[in-house]
């Protein structure tokens, strides 16, 4: 085992692997090269019955363990959305972890808490929410949409659910886009819903929700005789950056007397920008809002920043209180423990603070801003590109296009040409992309936000993405 001068030693050495690492990571394959179990099988099968040397370990994890990660840092990850980080949030972390805080209550750590409250105001200030709306740190976006769903389903029943289960007459209705994140699905079935109560409302040709559509499916299903209960946004749905339309929906669930929450899980960082916020036109009639600092805001995952405006109903909804857990200042001090599912509670407010701090919000702003513009350089490209079609509309840093040969006519033959071209790029190692379907057809996604992307790799990305085109072709 070590001590604390080996300890010291190591930590040195291992922070120079670490700069090391992410001087040249844009030179690793992005994508992990290995094959099922191939990692699994170089693991010995029983742990070691003697301590081993951490010169030993730390050789396995460079030799066993690096060759079978997908390098999430790499300016050339261009897949899914980003889980960024940054090297102030890494210098957090590592603070984060050698406190190794449990931060549950105020009095188990009080800065803790109180630096989460400020440091979610100063979010919530700078991408424009009003201030009727307070925020919390979840671990994701799927938690804070669990948190929503069962806090709208306490309220709506005078926390009766919570203490007596559900009811013969409680037939629910949630509803969201077709095009929503799979979390909402997981939320209501974990919420006790059951799938059958989620409603995938009809979109319209920029794949966001329709209005008509959602109030039409409200009425039947109120002369059905079931409950509507809450209508899920999507700011930025997962395949295509698509928007629903904030402002309709919030006059619908007034109307209605919905709750509703607002899924800006990757786009809601993109309102540090104040010329975006007419993506938020009618924020003051919604009841609660999710984006993930760990995805566009170079904060290590993870780190999901919720806003709710009926603190009662969310501490309602979650506090129970064991003697174990009493303490002299409750109720004088903000304990999150009563603010979501977990007991447990990392110190993510840490790691938050800092980027912030060491960036700037203007520091912030250049960047996203950055990655808006090559995007839209890309776009333009890629649309006078033969061969190849843009989705439209564009959203923000996220280019959907397709790759269209003379020879591929039919659906299937496009969607097999644009699958051999993904599969061909990723098994490259030099850049890694995701697909999504729209309308039936295979589109390629490309998302331009990683920490240390620059216009450089987005154009070598789109010179590599033609070169092999081309040899796909032939």
């Amino acid at each position: 085992m070590i001590n604390s001068q080996d300890f010291r030693r190591y930590a040195h050495e291992f922070v120079d692997w670490m700069a090391d690492y992410l001087e040249s990571v844009e030179k690793l394959p992005v994508k992990s090269q290995v094959s099922p179990g191939e990692i699994y099988r170089q693991i010995p099968d029983n742990p070691p019955d003697e301590g081993e040397p951490m010169d030993k370990i730390f050789r396995d994890f460079q030799e066993i363990i690096l060759p079978g990660m997908t390098h999430w840092q790499s300016p050339n990850y261009f897949a899914y959305f980003t889980a960024n980080s940054s090297y102030p949030s890494v210098l957090a972390e590592m603070l984060t972890s050698t406190l190794a805080a449990q931060c549950m209550v105020w009095e188990t750590s009080p800065a803790a808490a109180e630096l989460e409250e400020k440091v979610l105001n100063w979010l919530r200030d700078m991408i424009g929410l009003p201030e009727m709306f307070e925020g919390v740190i979840q671990d994701t976006a799927s938690t804070a949409t669990l948190v929503a769903l069962l806090t709208a389903r306490e309220k709506n029943t005078s926390y009766r659910i919570n203490e007596t289960g559900f009811q013969a007459n409680n037939y629910f209705r949630i509803y969201c886009s077709s095009e929503a994140h799979s979390s909402i699905e997981k939320g209501v079935k974990m919420a006790g819903f059951g799938r059958r109560a989620l409603v995938k409302v009809e979109c319209d040709e920029s794949l966001a929700i329709r209005p008509e559509s959602l109030i039409k499916c409200i009425q039947e299903d109120i002369s059905n005789g079931f409950r509507p209960l809450c209508v899920v946004a999507a700011l930025g749905t997962t395949g295509t950056l698509a928007i629903d339309p904030l402002q309709p929906l919030a006059d619908i669930c007034r109307e209605y007397d919905l709750w509703l929450h607002v899924d800006a899980a990757f786009a809601g960082t993109v309102l540090v920008l104040p010329e975006h916020r007419w993506m938020i036109e009618g924020i003051e009639q919604v009841d609660s809002f999710v984006f993930n600092p760990h995805k566009w805001m170079f904060t290590n995952f993870d780190c999901s920043a919720y806003f709710v405006k009926d603190t009662e109903a969310l501490v309602l909804t979650f506090e129970i209180l064991p003697e174990y857990l009493k303490t002299g200042t409750r109720g004088k001090v903000k304990d999150y423990r009563d603010w979501g599912v977990q007991l447990g509670r990392r110190f993510r407010a840490l790691k938050l603070w800092f980027v912030i701090r060491d960036y700037g919000v203007e520091g912030i702003r250049r960047k996203v801003q950055d990655h808006i513009t090559w995007a839209r350089e890309l776009g333009e490209q890629i649309r006078s590109e033969p061969g190849f079609e843009l989705l439209d509309p564009q959203h923000l840093s996220l280019v959907c296009f397709r790759y269209r040969p003379n020879a591929a006519n039919s659906p299937e033959d496009i969607n097999a040409a644009n699958m051999a071209l993904m599969q061909k790029l990723n098994d490259s190692g030099r850049i890694y992309l995701t697909h999504t379907r729209v309308s039936g057809l295979v589109t390629l996604r490309m998302v331009i936000a990683q920490t240390h992307v620059t216009r450089e790799h987005v154009q070598a990305a789109w010179k590599l993405i033609r070169e092999t085109a081309l040899e796909t072709k032939t």
